[in-house]
């Protein structure tokens, strides 16, 4: 019953991204998918939670954890520059608490999960896991950051993305691997896979749009 569940919600995810890069690429429909992206992202997170089937409540906490620091350095960097940069975030990420978007605050824990599920498989010390998937976010990050400049997600001042970007997004990703690693053994969920590749596929083909 579980494998069909899951099936189901990858078809959903599949579905979803599909529509949004289809729309995004019809001008007549573009600006409309744009201002729903933060569905998109909401919709991410229902699935972590149904996809999760070993153990919902620690899952939960961690996301609740990691919401809480997201939102926090997202606010420290929007209102003082000294993390990440320079940057401001645009209209297409929804609601937002002090010019910072709920949903990035959710995305950051998004993140962190899909990716210690991507290298769980890895024969690797914990250590090496943890700072493998810093990486392989900040990797993400890169892709992510023309797509959405060009999607009024956020913005850089004069349009330059600093390399201090890429430096905090590392620190901050090893320390909410640090954090999920300390509350549970991360699994190998084919949910959690399937939503980091169908995000990672989807922002690099919007880079050549």
């Amino acid at each position: 019953m579980k494998i069909i569940q899951n099936k189901y919600l990858i078809a959903i995810l599949i579905i979803f991204h599909m529509v949004g890069l289809v729309g995004i690429m019809l001008p007549n429909f573009k600006d409309l998918i744009l201002s729903l992206s933060f569905l998109n992202l909401l919709l991410a997170f229902v699935v972590i939670l149904l996809g999760e089937d070993e153990s919902k409540p620690i899952l939960m906490k961690f996301l609740l954890i990691a919401f809480v620091i997201g939102l926090t350095v997202e606010l420290i960097g929007v209102h003082t520059g000294l993390l990440f940069g320079d940057y401001k975030y645009g209209f297409n990420l929804g609601p937002k608490l002090w010019d910072v978007p709920l949903v990035i605050g959710i995305n950051w824990g998004v993140l962190t999960v899909t990716a210690a599920s991507v290298t769980h498989s890895l024969k690797l010390p914990h250590t090496l896991k943890i700072i493998l998937n810093a990486i392989i976010l900040v990797i993400f990050d890169f892709v992510m950051e023309p797509v959405a400049m060009k999607s009024d997600f956020w913005s850089w001042n004069n349009n330059s993305i600093p390399f201090f970007n890429y430096v905090c997004w590392l620190f901050i990703a090893v320390i909410l691997q640090l954090i999920y690693f300390a509350m549970r053994k991360p699994n190998s969920n084919k949910v959690f896979n399937a939503l980091f590749f169908i995000q990672f596929i989807f922002f690099i083909i919007l880079n050549f749009r």
